[in-house]
């Protein structure tokens, strides 16, 4: 096994059912995949993390085979976080520079962003993410950098993504008792629309829904700025269990079930079809019968999701409509019932391609971990420049000196 490969970047994704990695290494500038390893998830429940012993084990066993395919060390990652304790927080701060107009730098926007995000929290919140909505100079909106620009009052407004801080601590503790440093930690909705959206559907509005096992976070765009974050505690799994308890089958043939024969809307099911479940004797049922138990989850979904998106003032900037991901968002019919629900166009998000990469990863429930690699890659960009940036001035300085 060789040493460190420096611009190998890695992305972990802890599921209820699957744990999954994703590496890939910079090549001109782009991404170049490299490979990804998935393996069961354990110690899980209910989308959290359980126990820490076996759901780590799990976590080493999905970089054991990454590190085999790349024969290189990894010991650095990005993790994803989601869940039904993640919660979205808008505020707004700014300062006075007097009477006197004066050109913004960027420690002025650091100073109205600082005052922005000092809002009480709950004791138990820890950020995410520090996300700019917009910046206000001199009463004049719709900025996004105002930094060299001249004015006398500087106004932010900041929106603010949060998670419980146990639920994020304990997706750390698990990679690092795996062996791993965890660089950074992202949303996983936000990481999702990094890999589906495009520039309009940001500018023009659009919610993206990823749909996981146990729950579904949402992530509002307008005018191309996060509006809006929020969680469901509904997902794929709930859908499965109706099935099995209606059924009176187990949850993994209802899980088969559902994904051969499920549907989302009762009507688009012929009427007199048949099949065929075990109960444990072969036993024939209305084909409608499993749309009749997943229609009304999938209303209850899309109502509670409608209820997000007004509570947060974003119901009506949805130009662009729904995006859905994850794993739960390939049933049939659910476009239809977010488009009657929420009254916007629908579609299904896949992630991009990257260079190399198999198209088995060109899948719904994909969108979380390519999006975490986009995600990862652009701070280090970010990161580097500003790096660079910084030796040009100090060098400047040590020139002037001289």
């Amino acid at each position: 096994m060789s040493q460190k490969q420096e611009n190998l970047i890695v992305v972990l994704d802890v599921g209820s059912a699957y744990t999954r990695v994703l590496a890939a290494d910079l090549n001109e500038g782009a991404l170049r995949y490299r490979t990804h390893a998935v393996v069961e998830s354990a110690g899980m429940r209910k989308g959290l993390i359980a126990e820490l012993g076996p759901a780590a084990r799990a976590v080493k066993a999905a970089f054991d085979r990454a590190e085999q395919s790349v024969r290189v060390n990894i010991d650095e990652c990005t993790v994803g976080v989601g869940g039904a304790n993640i919660m979205g927080v808008n505020t707004t701060a700014g300062l006075n520079f007097g009477t006197r107009m004066r050109e913004i730098s960027k420690d002025d926007v650091s100073i109205a962003v600082e005052r922005a995000r000092g809002v009480t929290l709950p004791h138990d919140r820890e950020i995410l993410h520090l996300l700019t909505r917009q910046f206000v100079l001199d009463d004049q909106p719709g900025i996004h950098d105002p930094v060299g620009m001249v004015g006398s009052r500087l106004e932010v407004d900041l929106h603010m993504s949060t998670c419980s801080a146990s639920v994020q601590q304990s997706i750390v503790t698990c990679a690092n008792r795996a062996g791993l440093e965890v660089s950074d930690t992202v949303f996983e909705a936000l990481a999702s629309a990094e890999a589906t959206l495009t520039a309009d559907e940001r500018e023009l509005g659009v919610c993206v829904l990823d749909i996981g096992a146990h729950s579904t976070e949402l992530i509002v765009y307008f005018e191309g700025a996060v509006a809006h974050t929020g969680s469901i505690p509904f997902g794929g799994q709930h859908f499965t269990n109706d099935l099995a308890v209606v059924l009176q089958i187990p949850v993994a043939q209802a899980e088969q079930l559902k994904l051969r024969y499920g549907h989302a809307v009762v009507t688009a099911v012929p009427q007199l079809d048949e099949i065929e479940i075990r109960t444990p004797h072969p036993t024939m049922i209305r084909h409608r019968m499993v749309a009749e138990i997943l229609e009304p989850r999938a209303r209850e979904l899309f109502d509670m999701v409608r209820r997000s998106l007004r509570d947060g003032g974003v119901l009506g900037a949805l130009g662009e409509g729904c995006v859905l991901t994850g794993g739960g968002a390939t049933l049939p019919g659910l476009l239809d019932v977010t488009e009657s629900i929420l009254h916007c166009p629908a579609r299904i998000g896949q992630p991009v391609q990257l260079s190399r990469m198999p198209g088995e990863l060109t899948h719904p429930s994909y969108s979380t971990l390519v999006g975490m690699l986009l995600y990862a890659h652009r701070k280090r960009v970010t990161r580097t420049a500003e790096n660079n940036s910084l030796r040009a001035k100090l060098r400047a300085i040590f020139a002037a000196s001289l």
